[in-house]
């Protein structure tokens, strides 16, 4: 569906207030720049038309003003042969010639007038044209920008993600190998201890083995 219903709507469409209604402005865009398009290719064949047309119009105005002076050439020659019958004639001929050039002089006229306002149609079709264009071509680099920024944006966001990977994977590995150097610790530590607590224990057996020993007699 188009945005435009004839020539008015374009020449007197508020572009800016189009855009901002639009939910996709660049599609909307295209779009208008289409239409401007078709309707220049209209006009200008319509101007075309009326231009060959009023070229033929001015052909038949150049014949029928030979055709006058043709007559009243032949009107002097019937005066001055005695000839006043033919003379009339001739005049006669002559003033239908001229009311064909007046009547092809009006015609000119109005096509001269018709010519000059789709002249003034197709300019003003390419004026708004090359606006719109201009703001197209506005939005297209604000987009490649836009674009641009985020994959810069993207690219810092990532490698950010990535050092910060790296810091945390480098402080977990410190913090594995600190656990790990405890548990050794803690393992040695907890060794010896059981190695004491065993001499320990062995010294009271000892005792005991020595007492009963003792009772014995032995």
């Amino acid at each position: 569906m188009g945005v435009f219903s004839r020539f008015l709507d374009i020449v007197n469409a508020n572009i800016n207030s189009l855009l901002d209604k639009a939910e996709d402005p660049e599609k909307m865009i295209r779009l208008m720049m289409q239409e401007m398009e078709d309707t220049l290719i209209e006009l200008k064949s319509s101007c075309a038309a009326k231009m060959a047309g009023r070229a033929k119009t001015e052909r038949m105005y150049k014949e029928s003003e030979n055709a006058m002076q043709r007559w009243q050439s032949r009107a002097e020659l019937a005066i001055a042969k005695g000839r006043e019958d033919l003379a009339r004639e001739a005049l006669l001929e002559k003033k239908r010639a001229k009311a064909e050039v007046d009547r092809l002089s009006g015609e000119l006229d109005v096509a001269d007038g018709l010519i000059k306002t789709s002249k003034d149609e197709i300019n003003q079709i390419e004026d708004k044209l090359a606006s719109v264009k201009q703001k197209y071509q506005v939005m297209v680099e604000r987009a490649k920008r836009a674009k641009e920024e985020q994959a810069a944006q993207d690219t810092l966001r990532r490698a950010a993600e990535s050092a910060t990977y790296d810091r945390f994977s480098s402080m977990e590995e410190k913090i594995d190998r600190m656990q790990a150097g405890n548990t050794l610790n803690r393992a040695r530590s907890s060794n010896l201890d059981d190695r004491f607590k065993d001499l320990e224990q062995m010294d009271d057996i000892d005792a005991e083995i020595a007492e009963l020993l003792k009772r014995a007699g032995k």
